[in-house]
């Protein structure tokens, strides 16, 4: 991101500075400023937290560096989710961030709250609003890694839309051949959706990693709590 330099050069320090208040290498800190770096949120949160600003106030500084002036406008929040109104009609959304490690701790909640309490957050800019809640999820492996622009590959963050459930029962709500978010009872896996079973009650999953360790499957929607569609990445 171009603001980390900006703020940087504004505190007067080095990125060699920079780069041990971070805990990180000078190299990293070197491709962190660059326009297409891609910044794990673990290390947005320490930058953020070094330069007294929100990760909001980050994302906010750079889509007004890089697409023009920024109207500034009246923040709301809907779902647990941040919305910050942009010009053109989009929006920058800083929605709940589950981690890796709190995959476990999201599950033993997922039916009683919607994690809004998370203390991470990762930024998505959107062309529009949805009335579903969204949250964020880390990607845990490679099975959905196959290369390819539809590449989900581990660690990478994804925003998902909740869908309904209700509806997913009757086969309905779901568009097939897309990746999906799946927080099952035991685990929250990643996976392209390619069907539904009326008779057995079970969705097909896909894996577009085709390594033989990585096997397709039907999964029972009995076992599946909730679903999210993926509408945004960041790898």
């Amino acid at each position: 991101m171009y603001i980390i330099k900006q703020l940087r050069r504004k505190k007067n320090i080095s990125q060699s500075d920079l780069a041990t208040e971070i805990g990180v290498s000078l190299r990293t800190i070197q491709l962190y400023e660059r326009k297409e770096a891609n910044i794990p949120i673990k290390n947005l949160t320490k930058i953020a937290e070094y330069f007294e600003k929100s990760i909001a106030e980050l994302y906010l500084h750079e889509v007004n560096d890089l697409e023009g002036s920024y109207v500034q406008r009246q923040p709301f929040t809907k779902h647990g989710s941040v919305f910050y109104p942009l010009e053109h009609g989009k929006y920058l959304i800083m929605s709940p961030l589950v981690l890796m490690e709190q995959q476990g701790k999201y599950i033993e909640n997922a039916a009683v709250t919607d994690f809004r309490k998370n203390a991470f957050q990762a930024g998505f800019i959107l062309d529009f609003l949805d009335e579903e809640a969204h949250m964020a999820f880390e990607i845990t492996g490679d099975s959905m890694n196959d290369n390819s622009i539809d590449a989900i590959p581990n660690k990478a963050i994804v925003l998902g839309l909740r869908l309904n459930m209700d509806l997913l029962a009757k086969g309905e709500g779901m568009v097939f051949n897309k990746p999906y978010v799946l927080v099952c009872k035991d685990r929250i896996i990643c996976k392209w959706v390619t069907g539904f079973s009326s008779e057995k009650n079970t969705i097909y999953c896909q894996n577009l990693n085709k390594s033989p360790e990585y096997q397709d499957f039907e999964l029972p929607l009995k076992d599946i709590l909730q679903v999210f569609k993926v509408i945004k990445k960041q790898v």
